[in-house]
C-alpha cells in the first residue's frame, strides 16, 4: 500500500469541512475589506526566496524543497506567500497603477521541518498583503483584519502582540548593542544562537530554546534604539489600534522570522488549550524594502499570514462543525422513477436547491437510511402509480407529514419549503 508522505495529510471528513468553513469566512471578510484575490505558482526559482526571506533564516537553511528541473533551472516549492506576491507586482509592473495594491492568497506551501501540533510539511496558508501605502492607518487595517476575522471564527479572548523593528540605521544600532551584550554569554545558549550571533543576531531572540533564559530577558530593548521618526509612527500605529478596539500588548523580544521585515511586527496570540506550544495563529509586518531587494522600484508594503491547518486545530475546541444539511434526498425503484429522479434533481439544483439520491441500486430501506445519515430535510419518494396520475410524494423527514404534489408545481414547491 502506497502512504502520503511524512508531513501531508489528507483533507478529508469533519477536516474538509472546517476548511470549508474557514475559507468561507476568508473570503467574506476579503470582499468586505476590498482584497483581490491573487495565485502565485507553487514553484518559483530558488534566488526569490533566497534573496527575499534570507539567506540565514531557518526557512533558506533547513526548510526550503530545492530543486533543478530538466533544462537545469534552480528551483524552489513555494515556502511563503509574500516573495511570490511581490515578484508578481514587480513583473507585471503594478507599481505603475493606481495604488495602493490589496491582494489575500490562499494555497498550499512547503517547508521541510519535523512535523507536529498544527505544523506541517505540506500546508495551507492564507495571506493578505497591502503594496503602495506606509500610512500608519494601513498597519491598524491590517492587523485589525486578522484580528476581526479570527473573532467571526470564534476565537476568544485573543492577544495581538507588536514590536518596532524600526528604519535599517535603527536596527544597525540595535544590533550592535545587542551583540556586545550577548558576547559574554553567548556560551550559555543554544546551538542556533551561538551560530546567529555572527549571521542574524536578532532571531536570538525569537529563540524557543532559551524563551525563558534571564540572559534573552534582560537583553536591551529594539524599542530604546528607535529614531524619533520610527517612534513616532509605531506610536501612531498603537494609537490606531486603540480607535479600532484591538487589544495589544506590547513586546520587545517579538522580532519574526523573515529578514525583509521593518518598522511593524506583529502576531495574533489565541490562549487554546489545543494550541499549546503553537499559539500564533496569524502574523506578519512591515517590509518596505522588500520591492527594491526583488529588482523592483521602493514600494512600502504590509501583510500577514496563517496556516489553515492550526486555525482548523483550534475549531475542535471552539465548537462543533456539524455537516451542512441536504435540502432534498429523491427515492426511486425502477428504471422509469430513475429517469424522472436525474430530470428533477437536474431541474431542483439549477433552482438552487442542494438535491441527492441513490446511484448504488438500493432497497427503499437502504435509501431511508442514506437520507437520515445525510440529514436530508425532505424525502421525494418517487412512484410509478403516482407518476402516472402526474404526482409527486414529499414527505418531511423532521415530522413525517407526507403531501402529494402535482408533477408541474413540485420545483416552486420545494423552493419554497427548503
Amino acid at each position: 500500500m502506497i502512504l502520503k508522505p511524512k508531513g501531508c495529510y489528507d483533507v478529508i471528513d469533519k477536516e474538509a469541512l472546517k476548511f470549508k468553513k474557514i475559507n468561507r469566512i476568508i473570503e467574506y471578510y476579503c470582499d468586505f475589506y476590498n482584497y483581490e484575490y491573487i495565485r502565485t505558482p507553487l514553484f518559483e526559482a530558488s534566488d526569490l526566496y533566497h534573496r527575499s526571506v534570507g539567506d540565514t533564516s531557518d526557512i533558506v537553511t533547513k526548510e526550503t524543497y530545492d530543486f533543478e528541473d530538466r533544462s537545469g533551472r534552480k528551483l524552489t516549492l513555494r515556502p511563503e506567500g509574500t516573495a511570490g506576491v511581490v515578484r508578481s507586482f514587480i513583473e507585471n509592473k503594478m507599481y505603475g497603477g493606481s495604488l495602493p495594491r490589496k491582494f489575500y492568497y490562499n494555497g498550499t506551501m512547503y517547508r521541510y521541518e519535523r512535523p507536529g501540533n498544527g505544523r506541517n510539511r505540506e500546508f495551507t496558508q492564507f495571506g493578505v498583503e497591502v503594496l503602495g501605502s506606509n500610512d500608519e492607518a494601513i498597519d491598524a487595517e491590517v492587523i485589525s483584519f486578522g484580528y476581526r476575522l479570527f473573532e467571526e471564527l470564534g476565537f476568544k479572548d485573543l492577544t495581538v502582540k507588536i514590536n518596532n523593528l524600526g528604519d535599517k540605521k535603527s536596527r544597525e544600532s540595535y544590533k550592535n548593542a545587542l551583540v556586545e551584550y550577548l558576547k559574554p554569554h553567548i556560551n550559555d545558549l543554544c546551538a542556533d544562537c551561538q551560530k546567529r550571533i555572527k549571521t542574524n543576531p536578532l532571531r536570538i531572540l525569537d529563540c524557543k530554546v532559551d524563551a525563558e533564559s534571564s540572559i534573552l530577558k534582560n537583553a536591551p530593548s529594539i524599542l530604546d534604539y528607535q529614531s524619533k521618526e520610527s517612534n513616532d509612527r509605531f506610536n501612531k500605529v498603537l494609537e490606531y489600534l486603540r480607535y479600532l478596539d484591538v487589544d495589544y500588548e506590547v513586546d520587545k523580544t517579538l522580532v519574526r522570522g523573515l529578514d525583509y521585515y521593518d518598522y511593524t511586527v506583529f502576531e495574533i496570540i489565541s490562549p487554546l488549550e489545543v494550541l499549546k506550544g503553537a499559539s500564533t495563529i496569524c502574523a506578519g509586518g512591515r517590509y518596505n524594502n522588500l520591492t527594491e531587494v526583488l529588482d523592483g522600484p521602493q514600494v512600502p508594503c504590509i501583510g500577514f499570514a496563517s496556516g489553515l491547518e492550526r486555525v482548523s486545530l483550534a475549531l475542535d475546541e471552539i465548537e462543533t462543525v456539524e455537516k451542512p444539511r441536504l435540502d432534498v434526498y429523491i427515492m426511486y425503484i425502477n428504471e422509469e422513477e430513475k429517469i424522472k429522479c436525474l430530470t428533477l434533481a437536474q431541474d431542483l439544483r439549477n433552482s438552487g436547491v442542494c438535491v441527492d439520491y441513490n446511484s448504488l441500486g438500493k432497497s427503499l430501506k437502504s435509501q431511508f437510511k442514506d437520507a437520515d445519515r445525510m440529514g436530508a430535510d425532505k424525502l421525494i419518494i418517487l412512484n410509478s402509480e403516482d407518476l402516472n396520475k402526474g404526482l409527486i410524494t414529499v414527505k418531511d423527514n423532521l415530522t413525517k407529514e407526507e403531501v402529494k404534489i402535482d408533477e408541474n408545481e413540485i420545483i416552486d414547491y420545494i423552493v419554497s419549503n427548503v
